[in-house]
């Protein structure tokens, strides 16, 4: 499959930048790890899937965050792009120092229909994360780069509102078209960030912070769950294990063999 025939088209492209664009309606992006998971959730009128990194890797043994999934990423951007939803990958840092390299996944991303990408600084210098945001850009315009910065997210979580706007702005001027802050829940630091940006800010939903509600008020545009579906299925896991072992009966939505079969047929859920 070349280039050209794999990449997503123009209204495709102009869709998924569109939906950080609705005043007063982020785009709320629910994270998968699988074929699966991630047609179920596009059944369910999700028009967007992004991946969850730390899935990825749980789900063949590996770290997140360690730059050992590049493989594995790809694999699986190979096996959703070309469903009919948008598709975000989350690339942890690019998977390399390098911008080049970065740019070079990117392309490899692009060719099999992916229409964003999420790229993480880890708080590494900043000048190198900016060098990857713009490499990408030059390599794929038409790519949408999610850049995060993880004041909030490492360390004591409080973060350093100095060093978020410096790391920010940066890759904003390097080209980024939306920016992301996980971590990041008090509503009175959101909202004035909102006021400081002009490129759409992704925030992590949290159960302990904002509704999507509240942040929609705040004007977020973005809001990812991240690796919380996977979390909670690998909990639901426990928990049915636990009531079967004591002798009860599972509670919670449980898809049939058949409906589950069925997602594997058409990327229906039926």
């Amino acid at each position: 499959m070349t280039a050209e025939s794999a990449e997503p088209t123009q209204p495709a492209r102009t869709s998924f930048a569109g939906l950080h664009h609705r005043p007063g309606e982020p785009l709320l992006l629910p994270n998968a790890w699988d074929h699966a998971s991630a047609a179920v959730l596009a059944a369910h009128g999700f028009p967007a899937i992004g991946t969850t990194s730390l899935a990825v890797a749980a789900a063949v043994g590996l770290p997140d965050g360690q730059g050992a999934t590049r493989e594995h990423a790809l694999r699986l951007a190979l096996t959703l792009g070309s469903e009919p939803y948008l598709l975000s990958v989350d690339a942890e840092d690019g998977f390399a120092d390098d911008p080049d390299e970065v740019a070079e996944l990117a392309r490899e991303l692009w060719a099999v229909g992916v229409a964003g990408i999420n790229l993480e600084d880890g708080l590494g210098p900043v000048g190198r994360h900016a060098a990857k945001i713009a490499a990408v850009k030059a390599a794929v315009p038409g790519l949408f780069v999610n850049a995060r910065t993880d004041t909030y997210w490492l360390g004591d979580g409080d973060g350093d509102e100095t060093d978020t706007l410096r790391r920010l702005d940066a890759y904003r001027q390097a080209g980024a078209d939306g920016v992301f802050v996980p971590g990041l829940t008090d509503p009175g630091r959101i909202a004035a960030l909102v006021r400081r940006l002009d490129v759409p800010l992704n925030i992590l939903y949290s159960p302990s912070g904002p509704t999507v509600a509240h942040l929609a008020d705040l004007g977020v545009r973005r809001v990812s769950l991240g690796s919380l579906l996977y979390r909670r299925a690998l909990g639901a896991a426990v928990e049915t294990m636990a009531a079967v072992a004591a002798g009860g009966t599972p509670q919670g939505a449980t898809p049939s063999y058949d409906e589950v079969q069925a997602l594997s047929d058409a990327g229906n859920f039926q």
